[in-house]
C-alpha cells in the first residue's frame, strides 16, 4: 500500500495496514469510550500473544498482502 505525499510515494510497511484494520474492526465492536486506551490495550494483547509464541499478526498480514 503506498500513500501519496507531495509528488513522493511513503511505502507502509508490510502488515501494518492488516494490523489498523485488526483495530478498527475490534473498536467497532466493542464501542470503547476511552479510544486510546483501547488502542494500547489491544496492542498489548497482541504484543503479548506473539510473545507467547502465537502467530504474529504482522507476519500473518504481511503474507496476505503479498
Amino acid at each position: 500500500m503506498s500513500v501519496p505525499f507531495s509528488t513522493t510515494s511513503v511505502r507502509v510497511p508490510a502488515g501494518f495496514q492488516n494490523l489498523l484494520e485488526g483495530l478498527v474492526r475490534e473498536m467497532l465492536r466493542e464501542q470503547p469510550g476511552d479510544v486510546v486506551a483501547f488502542a494500547a490495550q489491544h496492542f498489548q494483547r497482541l504484543l503479548e500473544q506473539r510473545e507467547a509464541g502465537a502467530v504474529d499478526p504482522v507476519a500473518w498480514g504481511a503474507l496476505l498482502e503479498d
